[in-house]
């Protein structure tokens, strides 16, 4: 295992962070005491590290909802993103299909960017983390090489906020233009001492699996084309998918003096996944030591986390190298052993039992299997002959201090430190299919480190004169990240020396270690802002940044202005609103900012300062994307707080983008492609939010929750001089997601039916099979029209009951699985047309009207890997009973229990669809980069969790 390498100065400092606060405040104390313990757990979390204590007023940030500690720990989830969908308005999560330590991709108010994904900026305790999207799969193949979220501990979160407009640029620069998400981690809320133990186990199952005929076998050698039926084994591709399990075990410890707590957690996380050999171990540890001294005029906050994170075979999806190909297309009357054909065929039970047999020619086995074909390999051999293995040891710091000046200014400075040492190996044994190994196996490693510092000073002034309210601030910031830094290998399909030996010694000569392109930015800015209040009514709000970044290389375009401003009011203080009107307030508030050139435009050339390469032109004349924003709202709420409204409209547009296009005949003696600055992207939106406690009582209580959200991002305009332009976001056979002029981000083309001006399929006139249009046509967008989440926490006494359902409705799916199944005869749809002896049609061909076709003309004509999308575009619409817990609280009093709290909860996650047409889950994602949304393409099926929680407070 690659170790995390600390150097002695970096953990000297860690040290003096966490210990010498305690000390200076011990002192002060003359060593006191811990106190006894209280008896309630409420008041074990602290909101005491505040993401932003001295910056800007709430109202300024447009921090509209957050989600604390009570709300969290109901739902325990593996990648803290998980439990967000659906919780706040605005935001949008897509799990990816790859298992038990996937990737997750979070948006706040819709895609903004033709190059990348519009992620927000995660800031851990007032520090921004780094949240790098590994390598993602696509139709073809691949493997999804996770994110940054899964090394946070979930239950290490005191509360989640959520920035949703472009405002939070003006305090963390550009890249939080997406937005921003405010994480605060627990720590001890008093001197008291508390032990909590945590313990959750979850059980996985897959929900469904693809609707598959076991009747009909091949006459062939793939497709399970026969006419004949039969009755064959059909239970070996259920027993594929087993159950999983993820136990997630934490102790906390808190305590203190009067003047400093320190609080200290670890937890441990195993996995395995509904695939046998897909696991997932995770170990965080933390501390976090908060002290106030000189009579509470200094405060000081230290805090240290670690994780270390394993993650092996995670699902593959597409066609290369997926155990899925060979298990769902697999002939139905069996397959003839290529190695020992006089076995005949054989069931596909044998090639599960014996998925290597020894090479005659070599001293290594090979795959035992009934087909040479690059889209199948045994099942079996690929999930014991392919291991593969992420690393990854990670380091945050973080230290600030609070001084209080006098009785109107105060200061605050602050440092973090995120260190990422990652590592990711695959194995290919020799006799593996041919097409992507080479002779005696390959090897495929990587190896680099993410790193971010960041440091950052403010003052603040807050001032009442009478009736005027003011709170000024002014600060500066430092970032430098480093990422991508390392290197990697891959003998290709050339293969290595010695059959299954798998180091750098054994690596051809021609083979070596190649540099990963590494990236370095550095960023300074200075910020101020002014909160101007009449009578703690009428509300003007202004902020400003500078920013000077090393990303922007072309003149004039070193440094960049960051305005923003808010005029709010609260009505019922200008109004005499009925009794029942508890509070009324509406804003309006704009802001401009600038965006970096993109990570990955970076990385396509591996420094800071881009330059140019053989095959893409220098970028001297490019300039930062430009974000223009504003946003219109109103909140209420009535009868004493128990019924709230809040709504909201607002307008992004992002311009200047850069996208790489084709050079001009002059330009491409010199290199074939060049990055410009092209594109207007409008996201328009509309988002509410009603909460209400229909019920408030001594005994039974009920909340609810309502979000509504619905956003479009509109392509105003990509190239002014060519209508025909467009930008390609993920296209493969059958699946086109591309942007034009005049479209929306999430448009999607294909070939439909061609049809004659009555509706009816024209069919070729000398084969009979349904023709297809000329050219890919639009087919719909993948985006849903609007998204609902609805959530309920219903009370009784010590019991309680908490509901969170999901609806995305309206927009496509796509299913390339589908097309497939079809195209080799092994969907059940091809069976029933068989029994039936025809598909049913209202075609013609030439003059003849025919309403019946054979089945196995028709669906190998629209099926297959290049047929007919039209056919496999299904509605995205799916409502579902997202998450519930059903817990019972201990009278740990009553009961004379040596306790302070104790519970234990029934849980579930992803449990039933209430209404889907999608033959897949809609809302799983092929990849979590930009591309191949709501798309289905041999991935594995979506699963349910279920199980229980057991919390106890000492």
């Amino acid at each position: 295992m690659n170790k995390l390498r600390l150097t002695k100065p970096l953990c000297a400092l860690i040290i003096l962070m966490c210990i010498v606060p305690t000390f200076v405040s011990a002192s002060e104390t003359h060593a006191s005491k811990l106190s006894s313990v209280e008896s309630s757990v409420q008041t074990f979390a602290d909101d005491s590290l505040k993401a932003d204590s001295l910056h800007f007023r709430v109202d300024l940030l447009d921090l509209k909802e957050s989600l604390n500690e009570d709300v969290l720990r109901k739902f325990p989830q593996l990648n803290v993103a998980d439990f967000l969908q659906g919780t706040v308005a605005g935001l949008e999560v897509l799990n990816s299909t790859s298992g038990v330590g996937g990737s997750v991709a979070v948006t706040l108010r819709g895609q903004r960017s033709l190059s990348e994904k519009s992620t927000p900026l995660f800031v851990i305790d007032g520090i921004p983390m780094v949240n790098n999207l590994g390598e993602q799969p696509n139709m073809w193949g691949g493997l999804d090489e996770g994110d940054g979220l899964s090394q946070i501990n979930p239950d290490d979160i005191a509360s989640i906020e959520f920035i949703k407009g472009t405002s939070g640029a003006v305090l963390y620069g550009s890249q939080a233009a997406n937005g921003v998400v405010l994480i605060t981690t627990k720590t001890a809320k008093d001197e008291q001492l508390r032990v909590i133990l945590n313990s959750t186990t979850l059980f996985e199952k897959v929900i469904w699996e693809p609707e598959l005929q076991f009747k009909y076998g091949t006459d062939a050698e793939t497709e399970s084309w026969s006419m004949t039926a039969g009755n064959y084994p059909d239970n070996y591709v259920s027993d594929y998918f087993g159950t999983g399990m993820t136990a997630q075990n934490s102790i906390a410890i808190s305590g203190g003096g009067k003047n400093s707590t320190l609080y200290a957690t670890f937890a441990n996380t195993s996995a395995k996944g509904v695939v046998e050999n897909n696991r997932y171990q995770r170990n965080n540890f933390a501390l976090r030591n908060v002290s106030h001294l000189f009579q509470n005029r200094l405060n000081i906050q230290a805090g240290i986390s670690y994780a270390d994170e394993t993650v092996k075979n995670r699902y593959a999806t597409g066609y290369y190298l997926n155990p899925l190909t060979g298990l769902y297309l697999f002939p139905r009357n069996g397959g003839v052993p290529i190695n020992d054909m006089a076995l005949g065929r054989q069931p596909f039970s044998y090639f599960k039992s014996n998925y290597s047999i020894p090479n005659t020619y070599t001293s290594a086995d090979e795959q035992n299997w009934f087909v040479y074909d690059h889209l199948q390999s045994n099942p079996y051999w690929l999930l014991n002959k392919q291991p593969q293995e992420d690393q990854t040891q990670r380091l945050l710091a973080n230290l600030s201090a609070e001084f209080k000046l006098s009785g109107d200014f105060d200061l605050q400075v602050r440092s973090g430190y995120d260190y990422a040492d990652k590592s990711f190996e695959q194995q290919y044994y020799d006799g593996g299919n041919p097409i992507n190994i080479g002779t005696n196996g390959r090897w495929r490693y990587k190896k680099y480190t993410d790193k971010l510092i960041y440091l950052d000073g403010s003052l603040t002034y807050h001032h009442r004169f009478n009736k005027l309210g003011v709170e000024a601030v002014a600060g500066a910031n430092y970032k430098k990240t480093d990422f991508n830094n390392g290197y990697q290998i891959d003998s290709g399909i050339t293969g290595l020396n010695s059959p299954n030996i798998f180091t750098e010694d054994n690596l051809p000569s021609n083979i070596g270690r190649e540099d990963l392109y590494h990236w370095e930015l550095e960023q300074k800015g200075i910020y101020a802002s002014v909160a101007l209040d009449y009578n703690r009514s009428l509300i003007l709000e202004l902020g400003l940044r500078n920013d000077v970044t090393s990303s922007i290389i072309s003149e004039g375009h070193e440094a960049h202005w960051f305005p923003t401003a808010k005029l709010s009011t609260l009505l019922n203080e200008w109004i005499n609103f009925p009794a029942v009107v508890s509070h009324s307030q509406v804003y309006i508030s704009a802001s401009s900012s600038y965006r970096d050139l993109s990570s990955s435009l970076m990385q396509l050339y591996g420094h800071s300062a881009i330059t140019s390469s053989n095959s893409v032109g220098p970028t001297d004349d490019l300039s930062p994307e430009k974000i223009k924003a504003w946003e219109a709202g109103t909140n209420w709420s009535f009868w004493n707080n128990n019924l709230s409204v809040d709504l909201a409209y607002y307008q992004t547009t992002n311009s200047d983008q850069a996208s790489l296009r084709s050079a001009s005949a002059t330009q491409q003696s010199f290199y074939l492609y060049i990055f410009v600055n092209m594109g207007d992207i409008v996201n328009k939106g509309f988002e509410a939010t009603v909460a209400a406690k229909p019920i408030t009582g001594s005994d039974l209580n009920w909340q609810t929750k309502l979000n509504f959200y619905s956003n479009t991002s509109e392509v105003k305009d990509l190239a002014s001089n060519n209508e025909s332009y467009f930008v390609d976001l993920g296209s493969t056979e059958g699946y086109y997601s591309r942007v034009y002029a005049g479209g929306k981000i999430g448009d999607l083309y294909g070939y439909k039916f061609l049809r004659n001006e009555s509706g009816q399929l024209v069919l070729d006139e000398s084969t009979g099979t349904p023709r297809k249009t000329s050219s890919i046509e639009y087919l719909g967008n993948l985006n849903p029209d609007f998204c609902l989440g609805w959530g309920n926490s219903l009370n009784y006494k010590n019991i309680s009951l908490d509901l969170q359902l999901n609806a995305n409705i309206g927009g496509k799916a796509f299913s390339q699985t589908e097309s497939m199944l079809d195209g080799y005869g092994v969907s059940q749809r091809s069976a029933a047309a068989r029994d039936k002896g025809y598909v049913a049609i209202d075609g013609i061909q030439g003059e003849t009207l025919v309403t019946q076709i054979d089945p196995e003309l028709y669906y190998t004509t629209v099926g297959g890997r290049n047929g007919i999308g039209e056919n496999y575009l299904y509605d995205r619409t799916n409502i579902r009973l997202a998450q519930a817990a059903l817990a019972y609280h201990f009278n740990v009093e009553s009961l004379g229990l040596p306790l302070k709290a104790a519970s234990v909860s029934l849980v579930g996650n992803n449990l039933f669809f209430l209404y889907k047409k999608a033959p897949f889950d809609p809302e799983m994602a092929l990849s979590t980069g930009l591309g191949s949304q709501s798309m289905d393409s041999f991935s594995v099926p979506a699963s349910r969790m279920y199980g229980f929680n057991l919390r106890v407070t000492f």
